[in-house]
């Protein structure tokens, strides 16, 4: 069974390619074949635990949930609550993704008692002091970019299309990503991030990934690591649950105040 469903990834991987005359269209070909395979999972939440290091290698941790209510015909909501330390908890950031239209994002700050609109300018500052910009939380929506296939790749092992990303939405902090996809899971193995004067910013790796409903993979760890300022995050994802019934009244900004 296993060698058959290599078989079929592998037959799904050529044909991507094959039947692309452009570089722009292999691109989009193969993140269409993403977005195909993810489609589909209703909601989720997941337990999260984020480390994050200074330059000189001091840590510092957040544990929070992150939830994500998939929206047919639009960008994922998603809802991340802190929990630990006690200067974080009760902090909560709301997320509504959108392809070219600007993401809605609002943070809410316990110690201040009110809600924090996110403006579509700044959306490249740090997340929770992490190197997760907050532009790098939002779910990934197919319009939000232009493509272009660049070559084939292995990372660590697992054969990779590398694709060219190129925002099409305003106000990014990066002017391109390079990105390396999984051939047989259809998902991110790495993603280089290069500021606005293209030079290179950040790496982020995707490691651990397992296989939930028999269809949608998600990684258990990442890592982003700073190449300006020394500074890395991994992010730890754990304990996944599906179509556990979330509904937009779990994603409300009125409710934020109110959410643990």
């Amino acid at each position: 069974m296993k060698k058959l469903t290599y078989l079929i990834c592998l037959f799904f991987s050529m044909a991507t390619t094959l039947y692309a005359s452009t570089d722009e269209e292999k691109g989009y070909a193969v993140q269409s074949e993403v977005e195909r395979r993810d489609t589909g999972f209703g909601d989720s939440i997941n337990d999260s635990l984020m480390i994050l290091r200074n330059a000189q290698g001091a840590e510092s941790k957040r544990e929070f949930t992150y939830k994500t209510l998939e929206i047919k015909g639009s960008g994922d909501k998603e809802l991340g609550v802190f929990h630990r330390p006690a200067d974080v908890k009760g902090t909560a950031i709301l997320t509504f993704s959108h392809g070219l239209k600007p993401d809605d994002q609002w943070l809410y700050l316990p110690e201040l008692k009110r809600v924090k609109r996110i403006s579509s300018v700044n959306k490249s500052g740090p997340f929770m002091g992490s190197e997760f910009a907050y532009e790098d939380i939002a779910s990934w929506e197919l319009e939000k970019y232009t493509y272009k296939y660049l070559r084939d790749e292995a990372v660590d092992g697992n054969d990779s299309f590398v694709i060219e990303n190129t925002p099409a939405y305003e106000h990014s902090g990066y002017v391109r990503q390079v990105e390396w996809i999984d051939k047989t899971i259809y998902q991110p193995r790495k993603i280089e991030f290069y500021d606005r004067k293209n030079t290179l910013l950040k790496t982020l790796t995707f490691h651990d990934y397992n296989q939930y409903l028999g269809q949608y993979w998600r990684a258990g760890r990442l890592e982003m690591v700073n190449h300006q300022n020394g500074k890395s995050t991994t992010l730890l994802r754990n304990n996944y649950r599906f179509r556990v019934g979330l509904s937009d009244n779990d994603f409300s900004e009125n409710s934020l105040k109110n959410v643990q």
